[in-house]
């Protein structure tokens, strides 16, 4: 379980870095060098727009890879999706700007952003069922809970990049060549990642399936249609505090604040750590306490926070800004240290890997697509506290409490008291 573990979560680490490196590229130059004329706050809408269209891929990814996964396995399913994403962020760094050849730089950059979305909608559910169901059912939400912490290390990887990057460059370096570095390098952990992947073993509960299913995602929208639009509006909210913390933020802290970029990083990165160090504790209480009182609460808390979290974060002050995004993460890894084990619970093992991706990557389209470009819009170009921000966040975050409230608990400890149902 160790072994496995490890390489799940190596594996996630990086492509998750893939994913993250272009949100803070695209919150930090890519709307001046793919769209210049635009205005500065159209530019950044666009840059945000290609950043999105990475999420819109995600559920097309999950059908794919997860199509693959039912029917041949959890464990190509993690070779594919990682070569896919490590050679299209590879070549985001090698794109032309539109100095260079004009419009097709950003059909370029749209085109490769899909791809790494396909990819990353592959990965989530090969790396997270592999090991949930390798895993003693008593402790399934640790171990599983494990590849979720990859996403932090991706983000802490790309981020610790980009800074260092702009503490050692000059803006104009930085424009000209220091922002594709992070790109370059996806290359070298996609062949690390490879061969941390290549001595696993596959599911146990995909080779006990007698007969894998011909058509998992027929399967899936005939018999579970109703669970797939739960997870997906549960786990919105998920994806609106990360992406509204690690990259709306960032670019309306130095956009419009005028906090430099390395103050900003600093102050998400540091929230990140702490998210990512506490992830394997929810996960222990979610054995413990069941996984929907865990996601309820999160939820519940991120009802609350959204709005006092937009008006921490327009004071412009480091530690008022890391106090707004430490709890956001907070109540977001409440519900995501636990979410590994829970949705793979909720499906039978013949279209488990694709009902868990596609309702996990759709909760992606709701929440994450849309905040960095709702939220940048709600914004405007106006002074003071963007209140509509706040407010928009906690409407989602109250939709997925809704969401949550209606599924059922799958925890082996509780499952006697209230059986799994749907």
């Amino acid at each position: 379980m160790t072994r496995l573990a490890a390489a799940s979560l190596a594996g996630t680490a990086i492509e998750f870095f893939d994913f993250f490196v272009y949100g803070t590229a695209a919150a930090l130059v890519l709307g001046p060098l793919f769209f210049p004329t635009f205005s500065p706050l159209a530019g950044t809408l666009a840059a945000f727009a290609t950043f999105g269209v990475g999420f819109v891929a995600r559920p097309l990814g999950s059908v794919l890879f997860g199509h693959i996964g039912d029917r041949r396995g959890r464990r190509p399913v993690l070779v594919g999706s990682l070569l896919l994403t490590g050679a299209a962020t590879v070549a985001v760094g090698c794109v032309p700007t539109y100095a260079s050849i004009g419009v097709a730089a950003p059909l370029l950059l749209l085109l490769l952003r899909f791809l790494q979305g396909l990819g990353l909608g592959g990965e989530w559910g090969g790396a997270v069922l592999l090991t949930a169901e390798h895993a003693p059912a008593a402790r399934r939400g640790l171990w599983a809970s494990l590849p979720q912490i990859g996403p932090s290390v991706g983000f802490l990887l790309a981020n610790g990049i980009m800074l260092a990057l702009s503490a050692t460059l000059t803006d104009a370096q930085f424009a000209a060549w220091g922002w594709r570095v992070p790109f370059w390098a996806a290359g070298v952990l996609a062949l690390i990642g490879l061969w941390l992947r290549s001595s696993l073993v596959e599911s146990p509960a995909f080779l006990s399936v007698r007969e894998p299913a011909r058509l998992p995602l027929a399967e899936v929208v005939r018999g579970h249609w109703r669970l797939v639009l739960l997870t997906a509006g549960a786990l919105s909210v998920g994806y609106a505090i990360f992406y509204s913390v690690t990259t709306w933020s960032l670019a309306y802290g130095v956009e419009r604040l005028g906090v430099s970029r390395s103050t900003m990083l600093v102050c998400i990165m540091a929230a990140v750590v702490i998210k990512g160090a506490l992830t394997p504790v929810a996960a222990l209480l979610g054995d413990r306490y069941g996984r929907r009182p865990m996601c309820l609460t999160g939820s519940a808390v991120a009802v609350v926070w959204m709005v006092p979290m937009v008006a921490l974060l327009t004071t412009g002050e480091p530690l008022l800004m890391f106090l707004g995004f430490l709890v956001a993460l907070l109540a977001f890894i409440t519900m995501f240290a636990v979410i590994a084990a829970y949705l793979p619970e909720l499906y039978e093992p013949r279209v488990r890997c694709t009902g868990a991706a596609v309702g996990y990557n759709l909760g992606g389209v709701l929440g994450g697509a849309l905040t960095p470009i709702v939220a940048t819009a709600l914004a405007g170009g106006g002074a003071g506290v963007p209140w509509g921000v706040g407010m928009y966040l906690a409407g989602i975050a109250a939709l997925s409490l809704v969401c949550f409230a209606l599924l059922p608990e799958t925890a082996p400890a509780r499952v006697a008291q209230e059986p799994v149902t749907a």
